[in-house]
C-alpha cells in the first residue's frame, strides 16, 4: 500500500470510524459534508436490493493520519474537503481508474479548480463552473438596530403549506431544482431543517431562516427567505438573527452560512449581524459532449469498484 492513498467504501459507518475525526476538526470549511454524511448515516444509506448504485466516500490518509476526504453521489456528484494539486491529481487519477464518473465537483474554489482541470487531464471532460458561494462564519452576533417590528416564531405543522411554497420560491430565486413540492418534501434537501419564521405584529409571516441540526458543534443557517414584495424592510435580518440566537442557545460552538458573493446586499447584510466572511466555494459541472471523452467515459463505466478498505 502507497504511504500517500485513497481508500474508498461505500458504508458509511466504516467511513465515518476512520475519517469521523477530521470530518469533526474543521466544523466550519467541513460544515458541508458534516450534514450530508450525517444525513446519509441517518437513513442507512447505501446499495440496496434492486442493486441501485450507492454514494462512495473516499479518505485520503497519509502516515495513518486522514488528510482530506471525499463523497460521491450516485448521480455523480463530488464533494472534496481542501486538496493541493498534487492530491486533487490522485483523487482525479483513483476515480478515473475505478470508472467512477464525475458530473461536477463543489469545494473550495482552489480545490474545485484544481480537481476541475485534473480531471479534464484524465477524461477529456469539459468543467463549467456553475455555482458560487461564499462561506461566512459567526463572529459575534449583533443584531440590527432598529429592529423591525414583530417577533420570531418557530414554525409548527400548520405552517407546512407555506414552508413548501416559501421553499420553492427560494430555490427559484437562487437557480435550484428541482423545488419541492407536497410528495416530494420528505426526500428534498429542505425537509430536516428547522424553520422560524419572523411574523408582524398581528401574527404574519414575512421572512423565514431554516437551520441545521448540530452536528460536531456546527450549526448552517439555510435557507433564509423573503417573499420580494416584503424585502428591504429588515425582516431577513431579524430572523437571522433569531435563528443564530437560537443555534448559540442550544451550544453550537460554529454558526455558519453561504451568500451568493455577486449578491452585494446579502453580504453586507449578514456582515452587520455578525457574520465574517471565510472562504469562497465554487461548483462545477462536467460536459462529456466530445466524442473522445463520451468513449473514454463509458469504457471506465464498465469497470468495477475496487474492495473496500
Amino acid at each position: 500500500m502507497r504511504p500517500d492513498d485513497w481508500h474508498f467504501t461505500e458504508d458509511v459507518n466504516h467511513f465515518l470510524a476512520r475519517a469521523g475525526d477530521f470530518l469533526r476538526s474543521r466544523p466550519a470549511m467541513h460544515n458541508t459534508p458534516l450534514t450530508t454524511i450525517e444525513k446519509l448515516r441517518a437513513h442507512a444509506h447505501g446499495a440496496d436490493a434492486s442493486g441501485a448504485e450507492a454514494t462512495v466516500f473516499g479518505r485520503l490518509e497519509s502516515r495513518g493520519e486522514v488528510r482530506a476526504l471525499c463523497y460521491r453521489t450516485p448521480r455523480g456528484r463530488l464533494t472534496v474537503t481542501t486538496l493541493s494539486p498534487g492530491q486533487a491529481d490522485n483523487l482525479a487519477a483513483r476515480l478515473a481508474d475505478l470508472g467512477r464518473p464525475v458530473s461536477g465537483v463543489t469545494a473550495d474554489h482552489d480545490t474545485a479548480t484544481v480537481f476541475a482541470e485534473a480531471w479534464q487531464r484524465h477524461t477529456g471532460a469539459e468543467p463549467q463552473a456553475h455555482w458560487w458561494g461564499r462561506l461566512h462564519r459567526l463572529g459575534t452576533l449583533t443584531p440590527p438596530a432598529p429592529r423591525p417590528e414583530g417577533q420570531g416564531r418557530v414554525a409548527v405543522g400548520q405552517d407546512h403549506e407555506r414552508l413548501i411554497r416559501w421553499c420553492n420560491e427560494f430555490a427559484a430565486d437562487v437557480g435550484e431544482a428541482p423545488s419541492p413540492d407536497a410528495d416530494s418534501w420528505a426526500g428534498s434537501r429542505f425537509a430536516d431543517k428547522h424553520f422560524t419564521f419572523w411574523e408582524t405584529p398581528d401574527g404574519t409571516p414575512v421572512s423565514m431562516a431554516g437551520s441545521t441540526s448540530m452536528i460536531g458543534g456546527m450549526i448552517r443557517v439555510d435557507p433564509v427567505y423573503t417573499p420580494a414584495h416584503l424585502r428591504a424592510r429588515g425582516y431577513a435580518g431579524a430572523v437571522t438573527v433569531e435563528v443564530t440566537r437560537a443555534a448559540l442557545t442550544a451550544g453550537a460552538t460554529e454558526v455558519v452560512l453561504f451568500t451568493n458573493p455577486a449578491n452585494a446586499t446579502s453580504n453586507a447584510l449578514y456582515q452587520r449581524i455578525g457574520y465574517v466572511p471565510v472562504a469562497d466555494f465554487t461548483g462545477y459541472n462536467f460536459s462529456y459532449d466530445a466524442p473522445e471523452a463520451a468513449d473514454e467515459n463509458h469504457d471506465r463505466q464498465t469497470t468495477h469498484l475496487a474492495p473496500r478498505s
